[in-house]
């Protein structure tokens, strides 16, 4: 998901909230309008990140029956970069931390993916998480391969001056690997769009003025229009399609969504304004619940104002526990990875499940609920409504020419729905749920641009 408020005043990168940790680039942010709203996560994703992905891939390659030599082949990154970052600190004394970026592949078009500021960053989930913006924007069916990056370091205990001359730094020793053309980065947990700011005047002294080189940058600089809230506007189309394949439409159906960052709480916003039912919400402060639906633009205000939902007076206060088990009809869960498992999954009540965060459902409560009936639109597709709007504004830039907000919603919409056609095509040609048909068509499009473009066993 990503602090990636384009349109918002800019400011040092703020602190993950309810967003999943998980997030590729085009999912993480925060509540509207805050800087350090919360602590840092101690832990930086979901211990299944780095076993999931290739799990997944795997999986896929198999239904597709692919070449043995291909499928190693696809799993090896293109490149992996580790960079010393020294800076002077504000007291006089230096500072020294280490800059990843992992390229995996470029079959397809330029590598694309989020640059993280964590003290956790780890270079095997850094590489998962590369891989994992292959398939991506390989379901998506934007011209990208995959890319992940980040620094080691806690942002939070970093100035603002800190961070300029951090960011910079890392830029200046990975300019010459990252290009419009080459590999394309983006806000992740921990920065935002001053810090893609910051790389792109820093990249432009080397290169010559260059917007399209980052994405979720301010407006001022290039950003998109409506790319603020794109993610959750994704999610929005792909729940319409997904009811739609049912007979259904957002209007009928009550929700609950996990997480009030950036993602749920435009999703939350754009399904109420759609004529949904959002009867129970959840953040890092607390959980709500009014039967009746909850006034979202009420409950904005109130977590703008109060750095949370906590205390809001227009729903009752429940155990943020029980708030996945509640009875609904669509589960949004938009916060942590890993949130659905064993424990839960037979105690879930929802007909439908949206993966708004990366990984929210572990492979065992994917048994589970399917057992019961449960359909799960997969994060793959759920949350990539981010990185197709990234793409809408490296095509932007790259065209000099800026589109209004209009025209980037229905294109989104457009890619949305086809998207989701494309994956129920994969799933009655590989007999499989909407996962494995999501991946087959990403590991798919990825394997045959490789082929197409001369590979050899």
């Amino acid at each position: 998901m990503e602090a990636d408020s384009t349109g918002s005043a800019v400011g040092p990168p703020a602190a993950e909230d309810s967003s999943s940790p998980d997030v590729d680039e085009d999912a993480f942010a925060f509540p509207r309008g805050l800087l350090y709203p919360f602590p840092f996560p101690e832990a930086l994703s979901s211990p299944s990140c780095e076993t999931l992905v290739p799990r997944n891939f795997k999986q896929a390659a198999k239904l597709l029956g692919l070449d043995s030599k291909l499928e190693k082949s696809l799993l090896i990154p293109f490149r992996e970069i580790k960079v010393e970052c020294t800076i002077p600190k504000d007291d006089g004394t230096l500072a020294s931390f280490v800059g990843f970026r992992v390229q995996h592949d470029n079959a397809r078009g330029p590598m694309k993916g989020g640059i993280r500021y964590h003290h956790e960053v780890d270079p095997d989930e850094v590489n998962a998480l590369a891989q994992l913006m292959t398939w991506k924007t390989a379901v998506a069916n934007i011209p990208y391969g995959g890319a992940k990056g980040g620094i080691g370091c806690s942002p939070g205990k970093l100035s603002c001056s800190e961070l300029e001359r951090l960011t910079r730094v890392f830029t200046q020793k990975i300019h010459d690997l990252i290009g419009i053309h080459t590999d394309v980065p983006a806000p992740d947990m921990g920065t935002n769009s001053q810090t893609m700011a910051w790389i792109l005047d820093e990249y432009s002294k080397f290169h010559g003025h260059s917007p399209a080189v980052v994405t979720g940058k301010p407006i001022d600089l290039g950003g998109s229009l409506g790319r603020e809230a794109a993610t959750g506007r994704g999610v929005l189309f792909a729940t319409e399609a997904l009811l739609a394949e049912y007979g259904k439409s957002i209007k009928d159906q009550r929700f609950i969504i996990q997480g009030f960052g950036n993602v749920g709480s435009w999703a939350a916003q754009l399904i109420s304004e759609a004529g949904g039912k959002v009867i129970a919400i959840s953040d890092v402060t607390g959980a709500i619940k009014n039967t009746n639906g909850l006034d979202i633009e009420k409950l904005l205000k109130h977590s703008a104002e109060n750095r949370g939902i906590k205390g809001f007076s227009g729903g009752e206060s429940i155990d943020a526990s029980s708030l996945l088990t509640e009875d609904c009809d669509v589960l949004i869960p938009a916060a942590l990875g890993g949130v659905i498992n064993r424990e839960n999954a037979n105690d879930l009540r929802a007909k439908f499940i949206i993966e708004a965060a990366n990984h929210p459902t572990d492979p065992e409560a994917d048994e589970i609920l399917s057992k019961k009936g449960v359909v799960i639109l997969p994060d793959i597709y759920a949350n990539s409504g981010g990185v197709t709007v990234s793409y809408f504004e490296w095509v932007q830039n790259i065209q000099g020419f800026m589109w209004d907000e209009e025209k980037v919603n229905a294109e989104l919409k457009t890619y949305m729905t086809r998207g989701f056609k494309d994956m129920k095509e994969m799933c009655k040609m590989h007999n499989c749920d909407l996962r494995m048909g999501a991946f087959t068509l990403g590991v798919n499009r990825v394997a045959r641009a490789t082929v197409l473009r001369g590979w050899e066993a």
